[in-house]
């Protein structure tokens, strides 16, 4: 096969890819992540259901908002998080299946 018959992924593409599998590649991030696969979350409920504290979790829904893998919902004053990306979301299913095996 020749070199022009490949097709390359663009740098911008293997930065987006990156970021997504730095974001499940954390611990927290990862834990956040199933958290909200699971169920649409406040912010106070995420810290107290991984023992954290209010303000670590947020930092991460920050980053995660960031590469937009979580979105969020305000009601009144509260605001609620959930997945913005059921591939990803798929992906973290999938994993968690092939440690099950």
């Amino acid at each position: 096969m020749k070199v022009s018959e490949h097709t390359f992924l663009t740098d911008d593409k293997v930065d987006s890819i990156s970021q997504i599998f730095k974001a499940l590649a954390d611990p927290t991030r990862l834990k956040i992540l199933y958290l909200l696969s699971q169920e649409e979350c406040a912010v106070n409920h995420i810290a107290q259901v991984l023992d954290m504290s209010q303000s670590a979790v947020s930092h991460q829904l920050s980053f995660l908002r960031n590469i937009r893998l979580v979105k969020k919902r305000r009601e009144g004053t509260n605001v609620f998080y959930s997945c913005d990306d059921e591939h990803v979301v798929s992906l973290l299913h999938q994993a968690i299946n092939h440690c099950d095996h």
